[in-house]
């Protein structure tokens, strides 16, 4: 692994902030700032806690608690998406929530062999 881009979940959480991102220009405009606000910094926050934690891969310690920042952000991105797929009907919400959930399970596979295997 030569880069964080090498990593699958960091390359699945980008692709699905852009996603987010894409959708929540979709909301009302007076949700933009609120609700649209909250779940882009919360998807963004998936990848850039990762993006964090490798840059300090040579700490365990580290490393992992980033990941487990990234698996946090995750969830709280779901629970922002299941909030707007409650309020407003827009498509793609529940298909980015079954990916998110695919996605935490990546992460905590990740984060289980990080725990096991990674050399300090």
């Amino acid at each position: 692994m030569k880069s964080y881009k090498d990593l699958d979940i960091y390359n699945l959480a980008f692709d699905y902030a852009i996603e987010v991102h894409k959708l929540s220009l979709k909301l009302p405009k007076f949700e933009l700032y609120e609700q649209g606000s909250q779940v882009r910094r919360s998807s963004k926050g998936i990848k850039d806690a990762i993006v964090e934690g490798y840059g300090r891969r040579a700490y365990k310690k580290d490393f992992l608690k980033f990941l487990v920042y990234a698996h946090a952000s995750l969830l709280e991105c779901i629970s922002q998406l299941e909030m707007i797929g409650e309020l407003y009907e827009i498509e793609g919400v529940v298909e980015l929530i079954s990916k998110y959930n695919l996605l935490g399970g990546k992460i905590f596979a990740f984060i289980q062999y990080v725990e096991k295997n990674w050399k300090t």
